[in-house]
């Protein structure tokens, strides 16, 4: 049941969920009314820390994604089951999942940060 403070989260069409990944979010995509992103990792250790964090970010969000996980790549699905669609609840966990688990410290700290070194031995997400 709603709070009195809250409001109807409304479903988007499929057309605006189509515009906004290709502009917001291009590497996910529309598949069988869920929004989806394939994450490919560098094996096990990978997965399940990218697991862990998408798991973080969805209880604080308080909107849990479906999981498929593999050895090396995590599918995340994502829909709103009360509005029966995609809502901007889905987009917004979406992009925060791409901010946290494809950060690239090396490029986007300033300097700060160098990043995990390009040798097999550390690998960890593998770029799209």
């Amino acid at each position: 049941m709603l709070e009195e403070t809250e409001s109807p989260i409304n479903a988007l069409s499929e057309q605006e969920v189509e515009k906004r990944l290709r502009e917001e979010l291009p590497h996910w995509y529309l598949e069988n009314g869920w929004i989806r992103r394939k994450i490919k990792t560098s094996g096990w250790k990978a997965t399940l820390m990218v697991v862990n964090t998408i798991g973080h970010l969805a209880e604080k969000a308080w909107h849990h994604p479906d999981l498929s996980v593999s050895y090396a790549f995590v599918i995340v699905k994502l829909v709103t089951h009360a509005a029966k669609g995609i809502t901007e609840k889905d987009f917004a966990l979406a992009k925060k999942i791409e901010a946290v688990v494809l950060w690239d410290a090396a490029t986007e700290s300033d300097g700060v940060f160098t990043g995990t070194p390009d040798d097999p031995r550390f690998k960890y997400i593998k770029k799209d």
